[in-house]
């Protein structure tokens, strides 16, 4: 679309991963606000985390991104939120997120 300007069907979008889901016409802000309060369920913290991680491994060679999200992920586990989120699971109820 960037470099041609032709149009994309849904369809298309899709099964080229330009986009992660397609919902019918008039559903686009709910399925937006579900999706949006799937992820404000999450830790925080856990949130800021990989999206950092995200950022910065993006323009890493694949050995390096590698190995910084290998020490991402023991940060991720540090972090109190990790120690709630496995605790409530277990316990079948909802996490208390720290942040």
């Amino acid at each position: 679309m960037l470099l041609t300007g032709d149009m994309v069907s849904a369809a298309d979008a899709l099964r080229i991963g330009l986009v992660n889901r397609v919902v019918p016409a008039g559903e686009e802000r709910a399925e937006a606000l579900r999706l949006a309060g799937r992820i404000a369920s999450k830790s925080p913290a856990a949130i800021a985390i990989g999206k950092k991680a995200f950022h910065a491994q993006i323009e890493m060679g694949l050995a390096d991104a590698y190995d910084y999200t290998s020490r991402i992920m023991v940060e991720n586990m540090l972090n109190p939120d990790a120690k709630e989120g496995i605790g409530a699971f277990l316990a079948k109820r909802a996490p208390k997120w720290n942040q």
